[in-house]
């Protein structure tokens, strides 16, 4: 099974802005040591005057401290957001590279929540962590630089506390960490656990299961509960750490310089008596050796939640089976629920058969002329889903061109994988594909899934437009196309199908019958595709609507190659072809 890895890009931490911002905190050393002097100065008798001066060049300190962290913030808010912007961009390239059919895919309402929700917490981490870093080595060594010259009893007090904050917010981080993550995953859990809930309320409501779903989800919320208390009593207990040792760090100072300033002790200032000024300068300058380690405890939790977040991304963006091609050609052509992705027949659609609304399609589409229904060729398939028996195990098939094939067998027998194989959504473990001579490979699967239309049998509505459903942003004249398209799929008398009424997303206000032609109305308006790929298109409906499904389908068909999984006899009879795939080796048994 073939995978591709995508690498996150790097986070290149803007080093000027961080910088900035983490010796901005070091202005408090000119203000507090203007303070304290001021002070003294006042005690001194010299009066109000002689604070005038200090306050002005306090004032304009706090300006240019206030300028120089905001444009530190301003800037590296933007680095950050650029960069989480980049993650994102890489996450949901790596979910459509993905195979609609890889079974580790990651379910819509987790991936949702990790892209929008749990990413957020990505910038916090990224714009306040870096500078805080600087603050806690800059700060506290410019501040023991400050105070050991006028007291080294003061500065082995700090430097003695200080170095235990660090080491418990070590110890406390790792839970931390690891508690976020849980609580992260958890939230994607039970997002995705909702959305698939919500998705099948009416499922729910006919099985009377509505009381089991809610207790299920109360014990869910329950959990999700758990594991934020969890998460915030660590950081309680971390608050704790880091307010116990700076507080007594804080006490010891303002104690042996209040004894020092009433003479009861004289050591400890370098054999010389503290005056006031030095005094109220140390004790100024003890909370601000901690500060810095206190911002740095606060956003010791952004950096968990965000590795969190990053490590979310990184999952999404993980090894898997990948679509064969490239991403743009890939994209263009992932299809309907199948890959419960971005919709049904997405890039891919089918030439316009016989018929007047068939020939008005086609040449109102960019005059693009018809090409000859291509052949198919399956040459000793080989494939395995992960961790399961082969499913084909020499395998063999030709479909002549223009062929109506029906693919036939159990539940399992590989029907739907069968068509997945065809279109390039999953990677072959061995054998050839060849449609229209062309083998089907990395270089040739784009080119080649254009001429191709996939329907499966629950196509996926959008909360958008009628007209909108239909072409899926691709380049057609919508007003001429789509009214075609829907006449085809005989959707032109359906009132809640008409080019400009509004849908729900889910398909609500259309019955199954109603969103399976779509499905088809869908393949009429790409004039491209000679080769159409159906899975179940008569599936879960009453005999009278898969009749015109039906019809619809095979007026379609006309002049290309087609191949359709069912288990209905009744369309199967109607096609030139009937295999069972219950037999997967060479030779088929085939059923007139």
């Amino acid at each position: 099974m073939s995978s591709a890895s995508v690498s996150p890009p790097v986070f290149v931490v803007p080093r000027l802005p961080a910088m900035v911002q983490g010796a901005a905190a070091l202005a408090w050393l000119p203000q507090a040591a203007l303070l304290a002097w001021a002070v003294q100065g006042m005690v001194a008798g010299t009066g109000w005057r002689a604070a005038l001066l200090p306050a002005a060049v306090i004032l304009v300190l706090g300006v240019l401290r206030a300028l120089a962290e905001a444009w530190g913030a301003r800037t590296m808010y933007a680095a950050a957001r650029s960069h989480l912007s980049a993650l994102r961009a890489g996450a949901i390239a790596a979910l459509a590279r993905r195979s609609p059919l890889d079974r580790d895919r990651a379910r819509s309402g987790q991936a949702a929540s990790v892209l929008a929700e749990q990413a957020e917490a990505v910038v916090p981490y990224l714009v306040r962590f870096q500078p805080a870093r600087w603050k806690a080595v800059l700060a506290p060594l410019a501040i023991l630089a400050a105070i050991a010259p006028l007291s080294w009893i003061a500065a082995l007090v700090l430097l003695v506390a200080a170095p235990l904050i660090p080491v418990f917010m070590a110890l406390v981080g790792m839970g931390a960490q690891a508690a976020s993550r849980a609580h992260m995953v958890e939230l994607g859990g039970m997002n995705a656990f909702l959305l698939d809930r919500l998705r099948g309320l009416a499922t729910l409501r006919a099985l009377d299961a509505v009381d089991a779903t809610a207790t299920r989800l109360g014990d869910t919320a329950q959990s999700l509960r758990r594991r934020t208390m969890a998460v915030l009593r660590i950081a309680f207990l971390s608050s704790a750490v880091l307010e116990l040792f700076s507080a007594l760090g804080v006490a010891m100072v303002a104690v042996y310089i209040g004894f020092s300033l009433l003479g009861t002790l004289d050591v400890g200032a370098w054999g010389a008596q503290l005056t006031l000024a030095q005094g109220l300068f140390i004790l100024l300058l003890a909370p601000a050796f901690f500060e810095p380690l206190r911002e740095l405890a606060a956003v010791w939790h952004d950096k968990a939640a965000g590795e969190a977040g990053l490590a979310g991304l990184r999952d999404l963006a993980a090894d898997g089976v990948m679509l064969i091609g490239d991403a743009n050609g890939a994209a263009a052509a992932v299809s309907d629920t199948v890959s419960a992705a971005v919709g049904t027949a997405v890039g891919t659609g089918a030439r316009a058969g016989s018929g007047a609304a068939s020939q008005s399609a086609r040449t109102a589409i960019n005059g693009l002329p018809a090409r000859s229904a291509p052949a198919v060729e399956v040459c000793s398939l080989q494939f395995a889903h992960a961790g399961e028996q082969a499913l084909f195990d020499g395998f063999s098939l030709t479909v002549r061109p223009g062929e109506h094939v029906a693919l036939l067998g159990a539940s399992g027998a590989g029907k739907t994988t069968l068509l997945a194989l065809l279109a390039g959504l999953l990677p072959t473990d061995g054998g050839a594909i060849r449609i229209g001579g062309v083998e089907l490979a990395e270089q040739s699967a784009a080119t080649l899934r254009r001429r191709m239309a996939w329907m499966g049998q629950r196509p996926h509505v959008f909360n958008a437009s009628v007209s909108d459903n239909i072409t899926l942003g691709r380049p057609v004249d919508a007003s001429l196309a789509v009214s075609d398209a829907l006449h085809l799929a005989e959707l032109g008398a359906v009132g809640q199908a008409q080019p400009g009424v509004m849908l729900a997303d889910g398909g609500h206000g259309l019955s199954g019958g109603e969103a399976v032609r779509l499905a088809l109305a869908r393949v009429v308006v790409w004039p491209h595709a000679d080769l159409l790929l159906v899975d179940e298109p008569t599936a879960h409906l009453d005999s009278e609507t898969a009749a015109r499904v039906t019809d619809a389908l095979l007026a379609l068909a006309r002049g290309k190659t087609l191949l359709v999984a069912t288990h209905d006899p009744v369309l199967a009879a109607r096609l030139h072809r009937a295999i069972d795939l219950s037999a997967r080796t060479t030779p088929q048994r085939s059923i007139a």
